[in-house]
């Protein structure tokens, strides 16, 4: 009985690791497309964008972690049904909540371990990951305005530029800037020109 708990196990070990790192890829890639727009352009090393992806992975453990489950419970399954194991478990008599048996105690502790991970691991990564995502946000702020496009995310401000020139040191000079200043609610707008 050891080595057929042990053969179930081992079967299923294999697609749960597969089907866990899969879905924690489409999650996290459905995060890169969620901020995309706020990375790109601004220079960030590859050792800080992995550091954003590994504390988002962490972040989305939780959601595939069940799914990975799933997905390796039918699969493992499916293949001792294709193999004809299930068959054989079943003429030497032994059911099939006998072959589970051993799964459902290993995903018990799996469970144990993710309330673990989720109780202590991913506040610090929720905090460490959010921190990070604002540094990058205002590493280049003038990177988000867009030539002859009204810029409005600066509270009661509103600014268009009509182009943006490279400097020598990988900076930006916004050129022919106009700011509408519409903090006073009285209905006076005031515009400032520049030239840069």
């Amino acid at each position: 009985m050891k080595k057929a708990y042990k053969f179930v196990i081992f079967s299923f070990i294999g697609p749960l690791i597969m089907t866990f790192f899969i879905a924690v890829f489409v999650l996290v890639m459905q995060f890169i497309w969620l901020y995309i727009d706020e990375m790109l352009g601004k220079g960030i090393e590859w050792y800080v964008l992995a550091e954003l992806f590994i504390y988002a992975s962490a972040n989305v453990v939780p959601m595939a972690m069940p799914l990975a489950i799933l997905l390796a419970s039918i699969m493992t399954f499916g293949n001792l049904g294709e193999h004809f194991e299930l068959v054989a478990f079943k003429s030497a008599g032994i059911s099939l909540q006998k072959i589970m048996k051993p799964l459902i105690v290993f995903i018990f502790f799996i469970s144990i371990g993710a309330f673990y991970f989720a109780n202590n691991v991913i506040p610090v990564a929720n905090l460490k990951f959010f921190s990070l995502l604002h540094d990058i946000r205002s590493q280049k702020p003038a990177i988000n305005i867009q030539p002859n496009v009204f810029y409005n995310e600066i509270d009661g401000y509103t600014i268009r530029v009509k182009e943006k020139v490279p400097l020598e040191d990988g900076r930006e000079m916004l050129k022919n800037v106009m700011i509408y200043n519409l903090a006073n609610n009285n209905g006076i707008r005031l515009v400032t020109v520049a030239d840069s």
